[in-house]
């Protein structure tokens, strides 16, 4: 095979190599360069402030007319989120498949970028960037319509498997493309990059077939409404419970916004298949009897504000959970996100209703594969040279042991971390000179304007000012005991505290009392309430949006 004479193939990953999410990896030979997805990673508790953050693209944006275009393995959020944000100063095409297509065409709206140009591809539909010649791969995933990637380069073939299980039995029954993959090794793979989130699971993935027993048991099991969970992406979950309310006489209703979008377009593409009549409108379910009806809802994860956990409390305006229903929580538990899950399922068994999760009944699967699966693939795909991707720094190790357990050299083997290049010609591989890489966080409408050091200084004063909020409540009625006090630094003026605390007070016990008494008694909801009114209250008077952090005591 010949080489091209204008440099090595490199491998640049700007994000997705070191924690979980923000998966943006360059491929750039003969002078261009395209981005395998580019996505967000949602913020830890200590990211005061941060609503979600994104890869630091700004090596990317250095290519200028050599970057080619985005080239999107699925649809979900941590490897699409960041398109709209980086789409505002690159000029380039998105390539994807018709499921993601249709989620990034409607996240790019609703950021006015509908300039943008997203080109579908469907499995083995080749397609030609520059010196890149694209064959996408089916794979099985937690989402429809995902693919890895075999790019035949003027340097020799990469294979990136995108995330991926081998699911034998699939809900649509397409399953993994492997005979696909095994043409390839067989021809000759220089270079594989392969998801790595699973590394540390022994034995193999579970099929997404295996949870229709635990669902079957779960609906069954209820006397009254069945609240079913999941993230909104997993079209074959979702296809599950609409065949089992169907057959059970269940109409369905749909409660949240992404939860509505991903079923319309997957519905539109043919995923999804139920009959118009299952579907009920969310503000005709009060008066439907409880047995009559499932509702699917988001947050499974516990977020605040969420249409199931403002279920769980009693705060929803249509919505009422009681006696004899069934709630099923069909997704994996992110980690951060224990307590807030606890506190919804707390509130949810005050409420009557009974839970299950995974720890209680098989009702979810994983969408990665594990160390056998992983293993197969680097059987199948025989590369050169392997590079381990989309985990932490954990997993990306224990997957690097594992290909050498099966024969890999441990020199061909590669632990890459954000921003540390691989390049590779005819002498070999080799790590090449590293690159600008890390978080960009967005706060609000502003973009990358918070650095890793105002982030530490917000604990302390902060960048946009810091607004303490402290307030007691009795956790048994919810009621207002003492406070809110305020303790401000870099927000106001000197002098100027006094009139806008009493002000602040003001929002602060309206707000509480906008509640229903049930949410006053968690407070976790009573701090995301009182900081999100602070916050409007300080961007409308003072057109700023400091920290504000309040602190609820109980009494």
């Amino acid at each position: 095979m010949g080489f091209d004479a204008s440099g090595p193939l490199r491998v640049v990953p700007l994000g997705g190599l070191g924690e979980i999410g923000l998966n943006c990896l360059l491929i750039e030979c003969g002078g261009n360069a395209i981005a395998i997805d580019c996505g967000v990673m949602f913020p830890d508790a200590g990211m005061l402030g941060v609503d979600m953050v994104l890869p630091d693209l700004e090596y990317l944006r250095s290519l200028g007319d050599r970057f080619l275009g985005f080239v999107i393995t699925h649809g979900h959020e941590d490897h699409i989120g960041a398109l709209p944000y980086a789409l505002r100063d690159v000029e380039a095409p998105v390539y994807a498949t018709p499921m993601a297509s249709g989620l990034i065409g409607s996240r790019l709206a609703e950021h006015g970028l509908d300039r943008v140009e997203v080109r579908t591809f469907r499995p083995r539909e080749v397609f030609e960037l520059g010196p890149f010649r694209i064959d996408p791969i089916h794979v099985t995933h937690s989402i429809v319509d995902a693919v890895g990637l075999a790019i035949t380069t003027p340097v020799g073939v990469v294979v990136h498997t995108g995330d991926f299980k081998i699911d034998q039995t699939p809900i649509d029954g397409r399953g993994p493309d492997l005979q696909a993959f095994a043409d390839y090794g067989a021809r000759g793979v220089l270079l594989m990059l392969s998801d790595s989130t699973n590394a540390t699971n022994r034995g193999s993935t579970g099929s997404e077939r295996d949870v229709r027993g635990g669902l079957e048991s779960s609906f069954h099991r209820a006397e009254g409404r069945i609240f079913f969970s999941t993230f909104s992406s997993n079209v074959h979950r979702i296809q599950q419970v609409l065949e089992l309310s169907e057959a059970l006489g269940r109409s369905v209703a749909v409660v949240g916004r992404s939860l509505t979008n991903a079923i319309r377009i997957a519905t539109e593409i043919g995923h999804l298949k139920a009959p118009p009549s299952l579907f009920v409108d969310i503000g005709d379910v009060k008066n439907m009897p409880a047995r009559d009806l499932t509702l699917l809802t988001s947050g499974s994860q516990g977020e605040a504000l969420s249409a199931l956990v403002r279920i769980a409390v009693g705060d929803h305006r249509k919505v009422e959970m009681g006696e004899g229903d069934v709630v099923v929580l069909s997704s994996r538990v992110i980690p951060g996100n224990e307590k807030a899950i606890g506190n919804m399922v707390n509130h949810m068994y005050r409420r009557g209703a009974q839970v299950i999760d995974s720890s209680s009944a098989p009702v979810h699967v994983s969408g990665h594969a594990s160390r056998d699966e992983l293993a197969f693939m680097l059987k199948v795909v025989q590369p050169r040279y392997f590079v381990p991707v989309h985990g932490e720094y954990r997993q990306l190790s224990h997957h690097r042991q594992l290909a050498e357990s099966i024969g890999l050299s441990a020199d061909n083997v590669f632990l890459l971390e954000d921003g540390q290049t691989l390049e590779v010609d005819e002498h070999g591989a080799r790590r090449g000179e590293s690159v600008q890489a890390g978080r960009v966080f967005v706060d609000g409408k502003g973009v990358g304007d918070v650095s890793d050091l105002v982030l530490r200084d917000r604990r302390h004063l902060s960048r946009d000012g810091l607004l303490l909020a402290v307030l007691t409540v009795d956790q048994h009625t919810g009621d207002l005991i003492s406070g809110p006090d305020f303790v401000s630094r870099g927000v106001f003026d000197e002098g100027e505290e006094a009139e806008y605390f009493e002000a602040a007070r003001s929002v602060v016990s309206e707000t509480l009392a906008g509640i229903t008494p049930e949410s006053r008694t968690d407070s976790g909801e009573v701090s995301e309430e009182v900081r999100r009114a602070l916050r409007r209250y300080l961007s409308r008077t003072l057109a700023r949006r400091p920290v504000v952090l309040p602190y609820v005591m109980e009494m």
